[in-house]
């Protein structure tokens, strides 16, 4: 084995009943390497992951790690021998303070007290570097979920380790926070640690990248250094960073290598004639929001875009009712007067919300189970809950969104993020809500579940529904919203129409603040 190489890799295989999830996979992640992994839900990443991490056992093949045979029998096994992961679920305790939470089953104690860990001024620095707006005593439940992102990176970060993964650590951080973990990520490679980085964000491969390798259907498509799948043929005559319009065609490739085909993405008006008002906010202010006005019409798709912490999420709660507010919204022309969820289900709005795993589905429980549970009336025969009824809504919708799964009795939590996405959806359709509103519809999914998301949403809107899409990804709101919201700071800097040369520079600017 190379001594330039940290892990290894030859013939990896791993089989679940009636599943090969990983295909003979061969390549070698560099000692120091900032090593990018792709590809879609499902295609055998984070199964390696797994086995690497020692959450899974492999079924045959070899791994090597440091020249010698690994085959972790847990995560704790390796972790102590140098290898830690930052996964993409949050692993935080919301009714602790943020210095419990990182002290959390690393207490000294002595005489029945717990001390302070040796290692928590080591992690708090890290998170300043990333945050300093979080503080030792915040309770976590006040964070936003970008900060508490933050406090999984630096607990992660803190551990002394020779290969650290991290699994999407990007997907809930502001473009400024992201730019600082790249910092963070450059100081560790300089300092012999090899990076693990999984991302759908295959831009930020070009950032951060030294090495990506593309999985599909459990095989190993590929492994390219990153100047070469920019169109590079050596690290030496590569520009420290890439223009545009390389990335976008580097991109293009690994997504041609991702799903076998090119994904062409651009924005297509729905066929909205805008004659009829479904929704009117007005002068809607709370401690968030100062004074929001806009209008939704049947068959519109309308985006809110801003940067972290600009108040499109709030926006989401109000029409939800889950926060207060003063001011006007009206429902079909009635002023609406609901209070509370329930009020606005009522009403005819229904939401898809950011954190799915936590306020969109019940986890363990079946396919089946979870579609109809914000209209129960559905699946009800004289007053008891019909098997027949529950069986033939979940195929009906299973069949219209294209859920892969082995069956409708597979547990939800079992199921790539995309599907989850797509239960969460036809949660809402089964109400037969008139305005849907979606809360970072995309984030978590690969290329290929977000344009078939992108591509629901589309046919919803055609249909008649009315779609709200929340979104801190500027080409998502780009490529699906006929109008877009622009908000900084709790106000509403813009409300633009939509266009396929929609001049991205003035949006920056005024969500910036220009």
């Amino acid at each position: 084995m190379n001594n330039d190489v940290i892990v290894e890799v030859r013939g990896l295989t791993k089989e679940f009943p009636g599943v090969k999830a990983l295909k003979g996979v061969d390549f070698d992640i560099k000692r120091g390497s900032v090593h990018c992994v792709v590809g879609e839900n499902g295609a055998g990443k984070s199964t390696f992951i797994k086995i690497l991490t020692g959450a899974h056992r492999r079924t045959g093949g070899s791994l090597k790690y440091n020249g010698k045979d690994f085959d972790p029998k847990s995560i704790r096994e390796a972790m102590d021998n140098g290898i830690s992961v930052l996964y993409q679920e949050l692993n935080v305790v919301d009714d602790l303070t943020t210095e419990e939470n990182l002290t959390l089953g690393k207490e000294n104690t002595k005489w029945g007290f717990i001390r302070k860990s040796e290692g928590l001024n080591k992690t708090m620095d890290i998170i300043r570097s990333l945050d300093d707006s979080i503080e030792l005593d915040m309770p976590v439940d006040q964070l936003s979920v970008a900060q508490k992102q933050v406090i999984e990176i630096a607990k992660a970060l803190s551990t002394d380790c020779s290969v650290l993964v991290m699994d999407e650590p990007t997907a809930s951080l502001s473009e400024d926070e992201v730019r600082r973990l790249f910092l963070t990520v450059k100081k560790l490679k300089e300092q012999g640690i090899t990076i693990v980085f999984i991302s759908h964000k295959l831009s930020e491969i070009f950032e951060i990248g030294d090495y990506v390798t593309v999985f599909r259907d459990g095989e190993m498509i590929g492994t390219k250094s990153v100047p070469e799948i920019a169109g590079y043929d050596d690290a030496a005559g590569c520009p420290d960073t890439f223009d545009d319009a390389t990335v976008a065609e580097a991109c293009t490739e690994l997504v041609r290598m991702m799903i076998g085909k090119v994904i062409v993405q651009e924005y297509v008006p729905s066929t909205s004639d805008y004659s009829t008002k479904l929704l009117e906010v007005k002068n809607v202010n709370n401690r968030r929001l100062k004074n929001i006005n806009f209008e939704l019409y049947k068959g519109e798709i309308l985006g809110f875009y801003g940067l972290v912490g600009a108040g499109k999420t709030e926006v989401g709660r109000v029409l939800y009712g889950i926060d207060d507010y003063e001011g006007e919204i009206s429902v079909n022309g009635k002023k609406a007067e609901y209070k509370n969820v329930i009020g606005a289900l009522d009403a005819g709005l229904a939401m898809v919300p950011e954190e799915r795993r936590v306020d969109g589905i019940f986890g363990q429980l079946s396919i089946r189970a979870n579609i109809p549970l914000m209209r129960m009336d559905s699946v009800m025969n004289s007053g008891l809950i019909s098997r027949i009824k529950e069986n033939r809504l979940a195929d009906k919708f299973m069949n219209m969104m294209s859920v892969a799964a082995k069956d409708r009795e597979q547990a939800v939590a079992f199921l790539s993020g995309g599907n989850q996405q797509k239960v969460v959806i036809a949660k809402c359709l089964n109400r037969d809500a008139d305005i849907i509103m979606l809360d970072e519809p995309t984030r978590g999914v690969d290329v290929g579940a977000k344009e078939e998301i992108h591509e629901i949403i589309r046919d919803l809107a055609n249909e008649g529904k009315s779609i709200i899409v929340f979104s801190s990804e500027l080409p998502e709101i780009t490529n699906l919203c006929d109008r877009i919201v622009l908000m900084h700071d709790g106000n509403v800097g813009e409300i633009m129409k939509n266009q396929k040369d929609v001049d991205v520079d003035h949006i920056m600017s005024v969500v910036a603040g220009g």
